[in-house]
C-alpha cells in the first residue's frame, strides 16, 4: 500500500463525517493525489467487512451492507417521524429543489413549520437556493446526511416506481381512470396520488 493510500485511509478512518477530495488535499502534503488513492483504496476494500463508499461529493468507510445486521442493537425508538414528515421528506427527495408551496401542492394539504423544522433538525433536509420568481421563495433539498443514512450516493439512486412496487410500497394496479404506463416505471419521480394514497 502506498503512502498516499495510507494517509487517505487514516483521515477517513478518523473522521466521523464523510470527507471530500478537497478536504483530503488540504490535509495531505503538497502534490499528493488523494483522488487516485481513493480509487486504489476502494478496490482494496471490495468484499471486506468495511467498504469505501461515495456519499454525495465525499468519501467514507461504511460497514458492508450484508453485515449491517451485526451492528443492530435493540433500542427503544423514542422519536418517530409523523406521516406528514415522511411525505414531506419523500417529496423533497424526489422533487428537489422544491418550495413549501410546491410541497403543499403535491401533498394537497398545508405543511406545518414544525414538520419542516423537524426534518432540518434531523439534518435530512436543508435550505437550497431561492427561486428567481416573485417573492424569491426558498427551496429545500436533501442533505448528505440523508444520503448517508439511506446508503445512497446521490438522490438519483432513489428507487423508481418499479423498485417501490416490487418492495410492496406502491400499488401495482393503475389508478382509476388511468392506463398502466410501463414506460414510466423506471423513472425516479413518484406521483403524489400513488405514493400517498391511503
Amino acid at each position: 500500500m502506498g503512502e498516499q493510500e495510507r494517509m487517505v485511509e487514516a483521515i477517513l478512518f478518523a473522521s466521523a463525517e464523510p470527507v471530500t477530495v478537497a478536504e483530503l488535499e488540504a490535509r495531505m502534503p503538497h502534490g499528493a493525489d488523494p483522488a487516485e488513492a481513493l480509487v486504489h483504496l476502494r478496490r482494496r476494500y471490495e468484499g471486506r467487512g468495511v467498504n469505501l463508499v461515495k456519499v454525495g461529493d465525499a468519501w467514507a468507510f461504511r460497514t458492508a451492507p450484508d453485515l449491517g445486521f451485526l451492528m443492530r442493537r435493540e433500542t427503544v425508538e423514542t422519536r418517530k417521524l409523523s406521516r406528514a414528515a415522511i411525505e414531506t421528506l419523500a417529496i423533497v427527495a424526489y422533487h428537489q429543489p422544491v418550495t413549501r408551496a410546491e410541497i403543499e401542492e403535491i401533498r394537497g394539504v398545508a405543511v406545518s413549520r414544525g414538520t419542516i423544522d423537524q426534518l432540518i433538525e434531523l439534518e435530512w433536509i436543508r435550505f437550497g437556493r431561492r427561486r428567481m420568481t416573485p417573492g424569491r421563495p426558498v427551496t429545500f433539498v436533501v442533505t448528505e446526511a440523508f444520503l448517508d443514512h439511506f446508503g445512497l450516493e446521490s438522490a438519483r439512486d432513489l428507487p423508481g416506481l418499479k423498485e417501490l412496487r416490487a418492495a410492496g410500497l406502491l400499488d401495482s394496479r393503475p389508478l382509476p381512470g388511468q392506463a398502466a404506463a410501463p414506460d414510466d416505471e423506471d423513472g425516479p419521480v413518484v406521483g403524489q396520488s400513488e405514493l400517498f394514497e391511503d
